[in-house]
């Protein structure tokens, strides 16, 4: 079948130490697939570029790594704090590096006769940011196991993958990757340290923390939830601690949006805004916010007895402390749990801080859009169309990156072009009287951003509230970048 490549999601990192970003973006074959669907794909490719537009490498996946939004999951960070970052993913048989060393045994074909790789070894591979050349590779954890354990027998929930970067030990980044969330789930954290890959912990619902199976998103968030210096992974409606062990699950079971960060500045600590899928599990809450460190529900709206597919929690109206939230389900309701409008928005998936307030903008799509709330309406401030742009992931209508990659604390919107033949930086050129510091230098948002190619990604959040009425930023500690 003939099939053709569209840019999908990307990272930003320094990848060569010259103190400015470079791009890693993912291609995916016009024939990629869900999980959920049989069928033989095309390869997926990851490439390095750098601003200017010139490609610094290219690393080809392989046969063995079947192409579709929940298969790679790529990691662009200093892990190693040598001042440039690397790159880390999951391979196989076959992937070739960046130089054109092939990983494994070239000739090996394991895909079965639905198109999916189920048998065969499964690889975790450390690059360097500079060339693409494989620096280490080992076994990868979380490993496959038996299929069938992970729900069902052809291949749908075992190759669910997601990843992100976490200071675990308060000091130092580590890689954490993920696989299944349906219902079994297995979290594995990894070093990079001085040449060496070693593992720092697993955590499997199989083995510990039952009350978290089933309860995973299609993407996962990381923060430090309970105040002790050390980033926890925020897994949906279950949050495991920077030790490996499970923190709390709510029970509300899986959902496909998530956003973590200081969203009502009235409460101590952070909060989770996240939605529902299944009615069976969430009762009567189909989206709500809960307490980041305990797990506990402080509101929620209803989701009238169907999937709650989409949510999203931004500062968009000053009238109100924090930030406003809603759903597919419910009203716009503030951070405080109070009803705004029986009306909610009529975009809900992604947020950029574009203009020179404090508030919040839509991003959907091409578009980048304003809340007037004398009005209940938004109005628009952007169109990509205008310059040929497209976005990604068909109904999520992600960009290929959204963060403060400039560093004057709004955030620039990376968006393919329609035909694939650019990446196109948009960048705002709104004056603005507040001076933050660059929201990359927050760890925080800085690992959130570098989970932004994983999944369903969500907008990433600060550690503190960024917003109207806001308190005055203490410059987070530089961490590696």
């Amino acid at each position: 079948m003939a099939y053709s490549y569209e840019l999908n999601d990307g990272s930003a990192a320094d990848l060569d130490g010259d103190g400015k970003y470079e791009l890693v973006v993912k291609w995916q074959p016009t024939n990629a697939k869900d999980n959920s669907q049989s069928g033989y794909t095309g390869h997926t490719y990851v490439d390095a570029y750098a601003l200017s537009g010139k490609r610094l490498w290219r690393i080809d996946l392989g046969r063995n790594i079947r192409a579709g939004a929940h298969y790679t999951t790529f990691l662009a960070y200093d892990l190693d704090g040598n001042g440039r970052a690397e790159v880390m993913m999951k391979t196989a048989d076959g992937t070739v590096d960046g130089r054109g060393t092939v990983i494994g045994d070239a000739a090996a074909d394991y895909r079965n006769s639905a198109g999916y790789v189920l048998a065969g070894p499964e690889f975790l591979t450390v690059f360097d940011g500079r060339t693409g050349k494989a620096l280490a590779t080992t076994n990868y954890l979380p490993a496959r196991g038996d299929v069938a354990a992970w729900g069902d027998k052809y291949g749908n929930r075992v190759d669910r993958f997601l990843g992100g970067v976490a200071y675990l030990d308060g000091s130092r980044p580590s890689a954490v990757f993920a696989r299944g969330y349906y219902t079994r789930a297995v979290v594995a954290a990894w070093d990079w340290r001085d040449g060496v890959l070693s593992s720092r912990w697993v955590f499997d619902t199989d083995v510990e923390g039952a009350a978290a199976r089933g309860q995973g998103a299609h993407w996962f968030s990381v923060a430090d939830v309970d105040g002790d210096s050390r980033d926890d992974i925020v897994y949906g409606a279950a949050t495991i601690g920077s030790d490996g062990h499970l923190l709390y699950s709510t029970n509300l079971c899986h959902g496909d949006a998530l956003h973590v960060g200081k969203l009502d500045p009235a409460r101590d600590g952070q909060q989770v805004f996240m939605v529902h899928e299944s009615p069976a599990c969430y009762g009567t809450a189909g989206a709500g916010m809960h307490d980041a460190a305990t797990g506990k529900l402080l509101w929620s709206v209803p989701g009238n007895g169907r999937d709650v597919g989409r949510g999203v929690c931004m500062d968009i109206d000053p009238a109100w402390p924090g930030a406003e939230c809603w759903a597919s389900a419910g009203g716009l309701m503030s951070a405080g749990g109070q009803q705004i409008s029986a009306t909610r928005p009529n975009r809900m998936n992604f947020a950029s801080w574009w203009d020179g307030d404090l508030l919040r903008e839509s991003l959907d799509g091409t578009g980048i859009d304003k809340w007037d709330p004398a009005t209940s309406s938004f109005n628009r401030v952007l169109e990509g169309a205008t310059y040929g742009a497209a976005s990604n992931n068909g109904t999520k209508a992600t960009p290929v990156l959204s963060a403060d990659l400039l560093g004057d604390w709004r955030e620039e919107a990376v968006l393919r072009t329609a035909d694939n033949a650019a990446l196109l930086v948009f960048a705002t050129t709104a004056p603005t009287p507040y001076r933050i510091p660059t929201l990359m230098h927050d760890p925080q948002y800085r690992v959130q951003v570098a989970g932004q190619n994983a999944g369903y990604n969500q907008p990433p959040h600060p550690s503190f509230h960024l917003g109207e009425g806001m308190k005055p930023v203490v410059p987070a500690p530089i961490r590696p970048r």
